[in-house]
C-alpha cells in the first residue's frame, strides 16, 4: 500500500510539472508560428499554426528592416557583449582582490559592493541619468555599458568570491614558487579554475541585459542622426505601438521571436554549465 501511494504521489508530482512546462512552453510556440500568419488570420484563427501555403516569412523582413531591428540587434549586441565581458573581468578582479588580500578595509568593501544588490534601479536612474547628461553619454552605447557594468558587478563579486574563496592557497602559493608574479598567478592558474563560476556570471548577465528595459528607456530613448543606442527591447517597445495602431501583428510576433531566440539559444547550449556553476556556488559559497 505505501508502494502504491508513492507511485500515485509519482504521477501527481509529474503530472503538475507536465502541466506547467506546457503553460510555459505554449506561449512561446504560439508566438513561433504567429510570426508566420497574416494579420488577419492572427484574428481570424489566432490558435491554428498557418498551413505551409499560408506562411509569411516576409513577417521577420518586415521587422527586421522597417522597424529597423537590425540597428536594434547590432546595438543589443555591442552592448551586451561588452557589458559581460567588463563584468566577468573586473568582477573576477575585484572578487579575487577582496577574497586574497587582507586589508581592513577590505570586508567593509566587500559589504559595500554587496549592498549594490539592495538597491533598486529607480533610485539610481535619476542622479545617474544627470551625470551621464553632463558627461555626454546619454543616448550612447558608451553611457549603457558603463550602466549595466557598474549594475552588474555587485552580482559577479558576490559569486565568484566565493570560488575564489574555495580555491587552496597552496595553488597560489606553487605559482608564485614557479616563478609567478601576482598577475599571473591570478591570470594563469586561479582564473581558470573559477570557470564555473566566470560562465554563470556571464550567462545570467548576459540574459538580464539583453532583456533590461528600464536603464535602456532611461539611458538611450532619444533619437539621434545614426539612430541612437536603442537597444532591442525599446525596438520591441516600439514595435508593439505600432502593431496596435496598423493592426501589424504578424510583424509583432516576429518581432518577439527576433528578441527571444538568442537567450534561447544561448540557454539551451549553456544550460549544463549553468547548472554545474550555480551548484558549485552553493557549495563553495
Amino acid at each position: 500500500m505505501p508502494r502504491a501511494k508513492f507511485q500515485l504521489s509519482q504521477w501527481v508530482i509529474f503530472a503538475a510539472l507536465l502541466g506547467y512546462a506546457a503553460w510555459v512552453v505554449f506561449p512561446m510556440i504560439w508566438v513561433a508560428y504567429s510570426s508566420l500568419k497574416a494579420d488577419a488570420a492572427v484574428f481570424r484563427e489566432p490558435f491554428l499554426p498557418p498551413g505551409f501555403d499560408s506562411l509569411h516569412p516576409e513577417n521577420y523582413g518586415r521587422a527586421w528592416e522597417n522597424a529597423r531591428f537590425g540597428d536594434y540587434f547590432l546595438n543589443s549586441v555591442i552592448v551586451t557583449g561588452a557589458s559581460v565581458a567588463a563584468i566577468v573581468l573586473l568582477g573576477a578582479m575585484a572578487a579575487y582582490a577582496l577574497v586574497r588580500f587582507h586589508h581592513p578595509a577590505g570586508r567593509a568593501a566587500f559589504w559595500v559592493f554587496l549592498a549594490g544588490l539592495m538597491v533598486p534601479a529607480q533610485l539610481s536612474v535619476v542622479p545617474l541619468f544627470f551625470e551621464f547628461r553632463a558627461l555626454g553619454l546619454l543616448n550612447s552605447r558608451t553611457g549603457l555599458i558603463l550602466a549595466y557594468t557598474a549594475n552588474g558587478l555587485p552580482f559577479a563579486i558576490f559569486i565568484l568570491a566565493g570560488f575564489f574563496r574555495s580555491l587552496p592557497r597552496a595553488l597560489y602559493e606553487a605559482a608564485v614558487i614557479d616563478g609567478c608574479n601576482e598577475f599571473s598567478a591570478f591570470w594563469r592558474v586561479l582564473l581558470p579554475l573559477a570557470k564555473p563560476g566566470l560562465v554563470t556570471v556571464g550567462i545570467f548577465q548576459f540574459i538580464g541585459i539583453w532583456k533590461e528595459y528600464f536603464y535602456a528607456f532611461m539611458l538611450a530613448s532619444g533619437e539621434t542622426a545614426a539612430g541612437g543606442a536603442r537597444t532591442l527591447p525599446l525596438g520591441l517597445a516600439n514595435l508593439s505601438i505600432e502593431a496596435e495602431y496598423h493592426s501589424a501583428y504578424g510583424m509583432l510576433f516576429a518581432g518577439l521571436v527576433l528578441v527571444t531566440l538568442p537567450i534561447l539559444v544561448v540557454y539551451l547550449l549553456l544550460q549544463r554549465q549553468i547548472v554545474k556553476g550555480v551548484a558549485a556556488g552553493a557549495l563553495k559559497g
